[in-house]
């Protein structure tokens, strides 16, 4: 009897951590996302004050399910006072949210941890700090649900800062742990729904195929005016993916710059739109990448707003040709 209880609770534990952090419901049966990325909020600024009216415009016009914040989002100390603003822009609408870190989210006052702990408790927060002892703060999952079973996953990633290995420079990139720790969680969706679920993923930097994509000419939908800064090492994410075959698309930041769409092997990789005020360099117009999922599809559409009610950009991933 004891041991049939101690498998009993190692089951339910194990199930625990595969549901993720929280559950949305599909609206009759679709779920729209806004990402703001790098809005770099810097505090008494009034260049930041555009970022705020740029959440509150898209905000209003699009009435999101969630809204996927990016990284980079504050860029000055004190750092939570520019994290408040922020939130506060998008809480007033009572709409739920989930973030991840860029690499400059722990250069000022506050470490990712820190933060994490004041963002994840806010009321319409779905950002966890995800699993202990893992590489990152923010490694966590969404389920998009019909209400009797995810219909869509959600993965949002901590893409890290900067090498912290010695002799080699540039960003950070995924830990070994972190595509481990995708694997598994893919493979228990699947296992548990008798097919891989559909997917989207979020994090800031891009991974290195973003480059070999452009590379090898393929066909992008949107802008790209400057030259892709992945990780220095690829830890092979995209290949975990690939092989999994249940993400969908990634969507990410980083580069302010570029907020193109395009199919690498099968994968959309996309960036956002830069969605700060002059606050960092920038040579576009901010703006935000809508996207939509409908139950029972195996793909998304997804467009740019800008200001003004300009939408651009609009693709459809059923419908992409190479």
């Amino acid at each position: 009897m004891k041991k049939r209880n101690y498998m009993l609770l190692l089951l339910l534990s194990c199930a625990s951590m595969a549901t993720g952090q929280g559950v949305l419901n599909l609206n009759n049966g679709k779920l729209k996302i806004v990402q703001f990325t790098d809005i770099h909020y810097v505090v008494g600024n009034p260049e930041s004050r555009r970022a705020i009216e740029l959440i509150e415009e898209v905000l209003a016009a699009e009435k999101p399910d969630l809204v996927a914040l990016t990284g980079d989002i504050v860029f000055s100390r004190p750092c939570l006072e520019g994290w408040d603003a922020v939130l506060n822009a998008i809480e007033k609408f009572k709409i739920p949210w989930a973030a991840v870190f860029g690499n400059h989210d722990d250069e000022f006052d506050k470490s990712r941890d820190e933060t994490m702990a004041y963002i994840s408790g806010r009321e319409y927060s779905m950002t966890s700090a995800g699993p202990a002892g893992m590489k990152g703060t923010g490694n966590y999952i969404i389920e998009v649900s019909d209400g009797t079973a995810p219909r869509f996953l959600l993965y949002f990633m901590d893409s890290n800062a900067y090498s912290t290995l010695d002799g080699i420079e540039g960003y950070g990139w995924f830990g070994s742990d972190q595509v481990a720790w995708y694997r598994e969680r893919s493979a228990w969706y699947a296992a548990r729904e008798g097919a891989p679920v559909p997917a989207l993923a979020f994090f800031h930097i891009p991974l290195n195929e973003y480059a070999m994509m452009t590379a090898e000419r393929k066909k992008i939908v949107g802008l790209k005016n400057e030259p892709e800064c992945p990780g220095a090492i690829n830890s092979g994410m995209f290949l975990a993916m690939k092989e999994r075959g249940d993400v969908m698309a990634t969507f990410v930041g980083h580069d302010h710059d570029n907020d193109y769409i395009g199919n690498y092997l099968g994968i959309f990789l996309a960036y956002g739109r830069f969605s700060g005020g002059k606050t960092v360099y920038s040579h576009v117009s901010h703006g935000a990448r809508v996207i939509e999922l409908t139950a029972g599809e195996k793909g998304f559409k997804t467009w740019i707003r800008l200001r003004d009610d300009q939408v651009i950009n609009a693709v459809n991933s059923l419908d992409f040709n190479e």
